[in-house]
């Protein structure tokens, strides 16, 4: 937080570049620091690369959120969002650009998602519930933006580690009516 590269508006990839050995090497990078970081989600602009570039990999199962189903390691180029019902709900964010903080965030719970592969193929997929906020945080770093701009409550914004401690053992379980975030 506070890199100048996480506030800009990525470009579009073009198309010649969708195949590339550069992109392909980029997108290993990625899954590497991805990896090494233990998160579920990193965008282009979090490795200062400024383009529409994100991949998402979920191992699914129980969580402190519930069941949350599988998402196998992907990567979405020039993704688009739609809100099908703005119907919102919340879950305690964290993200790799904004290290030791956690942030309470409402957010759509079904969408639909366009983008390409890395093969320039077509996809969309319509989430919901957990799914639905990881794809808005990771493609809200394709627009500039970073979860703590959509805290609506200053309050619900702490250390990781006083979330661990004072937050998390006083949340309600998580289901599909009241859903907390990560």
């Amino acid at each position: 937080m506070g890199h100048p590269g996480l506030r800009r508006v990525a470009r579009k990839l073009l198309p010649e570049e969708i195949g590339s050995d550069e992109i392909h090497r980029l997108v290993a990078d990625m899954i590497d620091t991805l990896h090494d970081a233990g998160g579920i989600g990193l965008a282009a602009p979090q490795v200062n690369e400024s383009i529409r570039l994100a991949i998402i990999e979920i191992p699914g199962g129980q969580t402190r959120y519930g069941e949350i189903p599988a998402m196998p390691l992907t990567a979405f180029v020039n993704p688009e969002i739609e809100i099908i019902n703005d119907e919102s709900a919340g879950y305690w964010e964290g993200c790799l650009s904004v290290p030791g903080l956690r942030g309470f965030v409402m957010r759509p719970q079904h969408i639909r998602v366009r983008a390409l592969n890395l093969r320039a193929e077509k996809l969309e997929l319509e989430l919901r519930g957990f799914l639905a906020t990881v794809f808005q945080h990771e493609f809200d770093h394709l627009d500039g933006r970073l979860y703590i701009d959509h805290i609506q409550d200053p309050v619900k914004l702490a250390f990781e580690e006083e979330y661990e401690r004072y937050i998390l053992p006083n949340e309600p379980a998580a289901d599909e009516s009241q859903r907390r975030n990560s």
